[in-house]
């Protein structure tokens, strides 16, 4: 910077690279840690308890040899699985 910028110009640029830097410098809370866990578990329970709750209700409905409240509930712990890894990928990727 030169000196013939009026103070204006200067103080903006000064507060531009202070903000650049507690960018740079930001640390996530435990707040943010404690969200990111209850999302990740949301994330798995909701498919798990669907499957089941879906399972229980065809099992109910048209008896059968498949136990379909055992098959959705796998393919709610794999499907929980596959979003918790997209949500903890998707927040990581934020730390660059």
């Amino acid at each position: 910077m030169t000196e013939d910028e009026p103070d204006e110009t200067r103080t903006i640029a000064r507060k531009a690279e202070r903000m650049a830097e507690a960018r740079k410098r930001r640390t996530e809370s435990a707040w943010y840690g404690l969200g990111m866990f209850g999302l990740v578990g949301w994330a798995v329970a909701v498919p798990v308890i669907a499957g089941i709750a879906t399972g229980v209700w065809i099992d109910k409905h048209w008896p059968s040899e498949t136990s379909w409240t055992l098959v959705l509930l796998l393919a709610g712990v794999v499907l929980g699985s596959l979003n918790a890894w997209y949500w903890v990928q998707r927040e990581g990727g934020r730390d660059d």
